[in-house]
């Protein structure tokens, strides 16, 4: 496709996956999270749109890293990384569209790793082998969609249970009883410099991370089984959630800031990812009927306004998603203290994967819903 044709496609979603397609080349793909995502997003354009480009893309991005005996090139199960989880989504879909053996093999892989993953004392997962009894909301969509989605493949249903276990647990945990807001993480053992020394939970309301959240919860529901005991559990929990988002989705805008509560405080911004991604979880939430229709509002207001504020066309056609939060952890070397600061000047990196993924997953939504935006030029 030209760059020129790019400018008279009809959907921002395949604008977006053209333009992602211009610029990733698979000599800089990673096997972790953020290119996970970013190409299960073009992975679902491309069963939208039945375009066998896409779909080509996304098999030699896979098969760039499995190797036939099932292995995964540069991936360690002794790791112990919930980030290195996400990625093997992309497995199921190559394993359901051939059948061959090997990605069933690096599938298992992956669960091998879960099955001895490390363990809050409350037995939920920690982060990752290097921040022990740490939960943080970001894992629980590194892992859970995957697991949900092999325990449904391979009729394992024991491991549903263990999923609403965890989703439960995190949200106890880190859930704000004033304003129902989520805290990016949470320590068990309440020794971390971010953690607050009484409850263990970090100190601000991070967007990305209760996205990651909202969307872990949407994605899993697409396995869990109708008549499983937990399903109305998550349900509830993603529109207590819901609810507490939309109260702090920026009136003129209808993006989300940063630090989502914080609005008014210096340097805080709206930020690309947050907002695609509460964007996503609440579109598809109403869709699948897990929350009222009233968050379809929110969910276009938030689509018009990344259009319209973070959305740049070149004059080749390309787009660029600009606000992009390039990375925000807790604790590691060098240290990450957790604080406001810390969170505010964190690299803001365009067109950086993490963002354009939720754009993608969000722009799907809406346009099966039929919103045809068209972005003032």
């Amino acid at each position: 496709m030209t760059h020129s044709s790019l400018q008279k496609i009809g959907t921002w979603s395949t604008r977006m996956v053209e333009s992602t397609l211009e610029r990733y080349t698979l000599k800089e793909a990673e096997w972790h999270y953020e290119h996970g995502l970013l190409v299960m997003a073009i992975e679902r354009a491309g069963e939208v749109a039945n375009e066998p480009r896409y779909t080509q893309f996304v098999s030699d991005w896979v098969d760039h890293f499995v190797n036939l005996d099932g292995s995964i090139r540069t991936y360690r199960v002794d790791e112990y990384n919930l980030d290195q989880i996400n990625a093997g989504r992309l497995l199921h879909g190559a394993f359901r569209r051939t059948g061959d053996e090997h990605y069933r093999k690096a599938i298992e892989l992956l669960m091998e790793q879960l099955a001895t993953h490390p363990r809050t004392n409350s037995n939920g997962y920690w982060h990752k082998k290097i921040y022990p009894y740490q939960m943080w909301l970001d894992g629980i969509y590194m892992a859970s969609p995957f697991r949900a989605e092999y325990a449904k493949t391979f009729e394992k249903p024991e491991i549903f249970d263990d999923i609403v276990f965890n989703i439960k647990l995190i949200e106890q945990q880190t859930r704000d009883p004033q304003s129902g807001l989520l805290y990016h993480a949470w320590d068990e053992s309440k020794v971390q410099r971010w953690c607050n020394p009484d409850t263990g939970c970090s100190k601000y309301f991070w967007s990305r991370a209760i996205g990651w959240f909202v969307m872990a919860i949407v994605d899993v529901l697409d396995f869990l089984p109708k008549d499983h005991s937990g399903r109305q559990t998550l349900i509830d929990i993603l529109l207590r959630a819901a609810e507490a988002v939309v109260k702090v989705q920026d009136e003129a805008t209808g993006l989300w800031y940063q630090i989502v509560d914080l609005p008014d405080r210096k340097g805080n911004y709206l930020e690309a990812s947050g907002s695609g991604m509460f964007v996503y979880g609440f579109a598809k939430g109403v869709r699948l009927g897990y929350l009222p229709e009233d968050y379809f509002i929110s969910a276009r207001r938030g689509y018009h306004g990344i259009l319209e504020n973070l959305i740049k066309v070149d004059f080749e056609g390309l787009l660029t998603l600009e606000k992009v939060c390039g990375g925000a952890g807790l604790g590691g070397d060098p240290y990450r203290d957790g604080s406001y600061e810390y969170y505010i000047s964190e690299k803001i990196v365009p067109n950086d994967a993490k963002g354009v993924g939720p754009f993608i997953l969000a722009a799907l939504e809406m346009e099966n819903a039929g919103v045809d935006e068209v972005l003032a030029e």
